[in-house]
């Protein structure tokens, strides 16, 4: 009795390697319903994204691949500069030389979902990740930049390798002088370390913040995270303040 093509199909959704959907197209090529003829071409299809992502991805290790004398090269990215309230975070992200990460990506690129799913990843196949920040006090004292550069400092403190050269977004940390940096605009774009790092500073923060709003409702940091969006700004004029506003950024508001 032929397999019904519901199972056909439960069984091409739990593929995700190119070598399965080949041969998942190789074991059901001679059947002729029409059904399964249309999962075949859809695990085509399947081959074509996987193999177009993994061109995407070599093209995302170019400033990686540019040192392969390097065995620690470890991507930066800070989440939270301009946001009304909370800290700033930084990532720094070790990867495995020759680590495939598919859809890895500016986070900001990302939809939430997505974003916790490579997190996952991310966090289980990395060599080393280390995370840092700065609180809003500590904005306040020293500047957002400052507070900025602290945070991407600790990040590589809390590293259990030491990194050979830092990838950086843009960016040149005075704090790191004792390591190469190099800076690249666009970078978490661009490298794969440098998105990776991005993702965990991203999923890190927000975990936080919402946090924060059980802590401190009616300001929805669930939803804003702490950015100035409409809502909140309306909060911060009816109710004030909590504890953890940047006193320095939300002197138009108040």
């Amino acid at each position: 009795m032929a397999i019904q093509i519901a199972e056909i199909k439960k069984e091409l959704a739990s593929i995700g390697e190119i070598d399965a959907y080949r041969s998942f197209i190789e074991k059901y090529s001679d059947d002729e319903r029409q059904g399964v003829k249309n999962l075949i071409e859809s695990a085509n299809k399947k081959i074509a994204a996987v193999q177009a992502e993994l061109a995407r991805l070599e093209k995302m290790r170019e400033f990686e691949n540019a040192h392969p004398d390097l065995q620690f090269i470890c991507g930066i990215d800070e989440v939270g500069r301009g946001p009304l309230a909370g800290p700033v975070y930084a990532a720094a992200v070790v990867l495995p030389k020759d680590c495939k990460i598919l859809y890895i990506n500016d986070s900001k690129k990302l939809s939430e979902k997505k974003r916790e799913e490579l997190y996952s990843e991310i966090m289980e196949k990395a060599v080393s990740v280390g995370i840092g920040f700065s609180t809003h006090e500590r904005i306040d004292e020293i500047n957002i930049l400052q507070a900025t550069y602290e945070a991407m400092a600790k990040a590589v403190s809390e590293l259990t390798v030491k990194p050979e050269l830092l990838l950086l977004d843009a960016v040149h940390v005075p704090q790191l002088e004792e390591y190469k940096q190099e800076s690249i605009i666009k970078g978490d774009a661009k490298s794969v370390s440098i998105a990776a790092a991005s993702i965990v500073a991203k999923v890190t923060r927000d975990h936080l913040m919402e946090e924060y709003d059980r802590q401190y409702p009616g300001y929805g940091f669930a939803s804003n995270k702490g950015y100035g969006a409409e809502a909140h700004i309306k909060a911060l004029k009816e109710i004030g303040p909590c504890p953890i506003h940047r006193r320095s950024f939300i002197k138009n508001f108040i």
